[in-house]
């Protein structure tokens, strides 16, 4: 189901998950579930995977994760704010010590000049430690492109906090 990169990364990330006796949670929005789901199609996520959001809808993000609507109102749902408030929502909403957020223009269509498609903002929190974020501006031909490296990226940063 995932590219043998996607399936790697989850696969360390859950062995390096569960060395250190951490639960993670995911937030998506252009992914729609499927860092959550690289996450649990290798055994024994259940470990280590605590839950995932889907929040797709803005009021989605607002409900269930707490980011504030003057927020995504003001800067729109493709930003690094509302990326940070994603993963900090879905940590506050959780059982997780570590939480990554994932939103963006995964197109074809909907993006601008100020937020082209391809462009990803990916948050992660861990418990007592400072939020991180990175932007990216994936080039793909089409929408699974850019969710598959989307995906890759969420993968990567989430390895990255649990040292």
């Amino acid at each position: 189901m995932f590219s043998l990169e996607i399936e790697t990364l989850a696969r360390l990330l859950i062995d390096e998950a569960r060395e250190r006796s951490l639960r993670i949670v995911t937030a998506e929005s252009c992914t729609g579930g499927l860092v959550a789901g690289a996450i649990c199609s290798i055994p024994g996520a259940s470990d280590v995977f605590e839950r995932g959001f889907v929040v797709y809808t803005n009021r989605a993000k607002q409900e269930l994760l707490g980011v504030p609507g003057d927020l995504i109102a003001d800067l729109g749902a493709v930003s690094e704010p509302v990326a940070r408030m994603m993963a900090e929502g879905a940590l506050e909403a959780s059982n997780a010590h570590v939480a990554v957020a994932v939103t963006g223009v995964a197109g074809p269509g909907g993006g601008t000049p100020m937020k082209p498609v391809g462009t990803v903002h990916i948050a992660t929190a861990r418990s007592n430690q400072a939020l991180m974020h990175r932007s990216e501006l994936f080039d793909g031909v089409t929408r699974a492109d850019i969710q598959e490296q989307a995906v890759q990226a969420a993968l990567q940063a989430l390895r990255d906090r649990m040292t």
